[in-house]
Parts: structure tokens; sequence; C-alpha cells
């Protein structure tokens, strides 16, 4: 029961950026976002809310296997440097649908590339699953940044 408990918490953890993002995107998608000019790759509105309940479940049972594994050496920097990640997930729905601050936000994105990079590489020595379970975040990340620069350039 503890473990199911630890998975859902882990779950929870990194879905809550999600929830708070939503907040500030769901008011602002079909007001702001949809009058910007977006570049040809930009993915269609619906594609957005399943990649991330993908990627964030992904995330949660990284989470959960580096806070189960038996190696503790750079446990406590990994779940410092995913934390602070979360954060910056969280924080760029913030920057970029609440305050409209689209090169602010690509700051903020890469950021957050930055210390996913960072998680991976201290969960990789923890439990290579957990590190294999966030390339497809830093992947979607990668492309939203790029899409992030891209929606700058076109609404300066």
């Amino acid at each position: 029961m503890k473990i199911f408990l630890k998975l859902i918490g882990s779950l929870f953890l990194c879905f809550l950026p999600g929830i708070v993002g939503g907040f500030f995107t769901a008011d602002n998608l079909y007001i702001w976002y949809d009058m910007l000019v977006k570049p040809s790759f930009n993915p269609p509105d619906w594609v957005f809310s399943p990649v991330w309940t993908m990627l964030y479940t992904l995330m949660g049972i990284s989470l959960f296997l580096v806070l189960n594994s038996e190696k503790s050496g750079d446990r406590a920097q990994g779940i410092v440097f995913f934390t602070i990640q979360l954060v910056l997930n969280g924080l760029w729905s913030i920057v970029f649908f609440g305050m409209h601050q689209i090169l602010g936000a690509f700051i903020v994105i890469i950021l957050l590339l930055i210390f996913i990079i960072l998680s991976i590489v201290k969960f990789y020595r923890i439990s290579k699953p957990a590190a294999y379970l966030l390339v497809p975040y830093l992947l979607w990340v990668s492309f939203a940044a790029v899409l992030n620069f891209s929606l700058y350039q076109l609404n300066i």
C-alpha cells in the first residue's frame, strides 16, 4: 500500500504543473493565443492535452522509480533538479498564457530544458529506466522551445 501511495503521489506531483498551468491556459487559449501568427508546424490545439497527459504520466513513473531505487547517491540532487523543472514547467504557462510574454516564456523554456537534462543525467545514475522515461519529455519540450521562439519571431 505504501508503494502504491508513493506512485499516486509521484503522479499527482507531476500533473500539478499542468493543473496550475491549465488555469492560465484555459482563459487565454481562444482569446489571445488564437490571435497570434503561428508557424506552419504549429500542432492543432487538440494535440496538446493527450501529449501532456502521456508526458506527465511518464514523468510521474520516472520520479516513482527514483524514489524507490536503492541507489541513493545522486537521488537528493536529482529530485531537486526534477522539482525545479516541474516549477519551470508550470511557470511557462503562467508567463506565456497568463502574462502574454512570449520572449519571457522562451527564457523559461530554455531553463526548463537545462533542468530536464540535469534531471535525466542524475536519474540515469540512479535508474536507467527512470532517465529513459524522461526522453520523450525532453524531445517535446525541445519542439515546444522551437515553437515558442517561432511564435516570438512571428509576433514581435
